[in-house]
């Protein structure tokens, strides 16, 4: 199958900047040390981004405020300061299988931080599943944890990239007919896992007659990823996995990268305290990158048959919704679905955060 698949914080910048300037003093007592010392290790960044441009540029950009000014490293030199916040285009940087940049304030824990997007001959929707800010002002880390489309395409050049990158085990949430049909590549020495989501259970075989049709498929594919047994045994490997493999280097993926993927991604960075616009906006991102490929398909079909398969190929905010509200629906809550659904307690979910966050 090549198709499956809501939103605040409080800023304290004011009072941050107040405090650094000493306009407001904090009262002289333990507690208060124990505040600061813990501010101090914070990571200071409401916003931070690597992005890799056309002709090998890379543009970093940040927001910090409360700090003085942020250095940026790569390769074990500084290429470029600014203020709290800022945006600079780095140039004239090495050939490299991934460029890595560390914004370091003048104040709290730096940011490691790359292009979120691996770049392969062989995909075109791989990704890093970390960068992005929790509700409480942590990091996912990257370069830990990684979700894609279909790997039967990767070259050989593409196989020894992603080993020198560390990816260890892959986790194919992909049927038997379509591992059948596109075998994985994977690199050398990783552990591949079938963690089937659908597991032969005949669903999604039919297609739809009408755009409206396959909406409604799509979002009762997401709900059943939510609540099906097949799902959820499927997802609970995959949880595990990232939970007891220290090491990391783990990735999971389907065909297309978008919606088994899509709420294996989702649900972990849920779990992780991610917000719920950034985990919508992190789910759309396919929309992005798997746009020439959708287009190559629509452009060879008659267009009503092209209206029909559309929706198949997007990923909607309807379609992750529907996950969420099957959580609510079945479980009561996230956390519900963690403990319920796939077996996670909280001993385990604050393992996992404290392995997976920084900041």
């Amino acid at each position: 199958m090549n198709a499956l698949t809501r939103v605040t914080s409080l800023s304290t910048a004011a009072l941050a900047a107040a405090l650094l300037t000493g306009l407001v003093a904090p009262p002289a007592s333990a507690h208060s040390h124990g505040h600061r010392h813990q501010d101090e290790r914070r990571a200071p960044f409401t916003a931070a981004t690597v992005t890799e441009n056309a002709g090998g540029t890379y543009t970093v950009a940040w927001n910090a405020p409360g700090t003085h000014g942020v250095t940026i490293r790569t390769g074990g030199r500084t290429v470029a300061r600014g203020g709290a916040t800022g945006s600079v285009t780095v140039s004239g940087l090495a050939a490299t299988d991934r460029r890595w940049f560390d914004l370091v304030p003048n104040r709290g824990t730096p940011l490691h931080l790359a292009d979120r997007l691996i770049r392969l001959q062989g995909t075109v929707n791989f990704r890093d599943a970390g960068g992005y800010r929790t509700t409480d002002g942590h990091w996912v880390k990257m370069g830990e944890v990684y979700r894609s489309d279909s790997l039967e395409k990767l070259t050989d050049a593409d196989l020894a990239k992603l080993r020198r990158l560390g990816v260890r085990t892959v986790f194919d949430l992909r049927m038997e007919s379509e591992r059948t049909t596109a075998p994985d590549r994977v690199p050398a020495g990783a552990t591949h896992v079938v963690a089937d989501v659908l597991a032969g259970t005949g669903t999604f075989t039919s297609m739809p007659k009408s755009p409206a049709e396959a909406e409604a498929m799509m979002v009762e594919g997401n709900r059943f990823m939510v609540s099906g047994d097949t799902a959820r045994t499927a997802y609970t490997t995959v949880f595990d996995g990232i939970g007891t493999d220290r090491r990391r280097g783990i990735l999971f993926h389907c065909t297309a990268g978008k919606d088994r993927t899509g709420w294996s991604n989702a649900a972990l960075l849920t779990a992780l305290g991610v917000p719920q616009e950034t985990v919508m906006a992190d789910y759309l991102a396919s929309n992005t990158y798997r746009a020439a490929a959708n287009e190559a398909i629509l452009s060879h079909l008659p267009a009503p048959q092209a209206a029909v398969y559309k929706p198949l190929l997007d990923v909607r905010p309807a379609y992750l919704n529907a996950s969420f509200d099957e959580v609510e629906d079945t479980y009561g809550s996230f956390r519900g679905y963690l403990r319920k659904g796939l077996g996670i307690d909280d001993r385990e979910l604050k393992e996992l955060r404290k392995d997976l966050l920084v900041g």
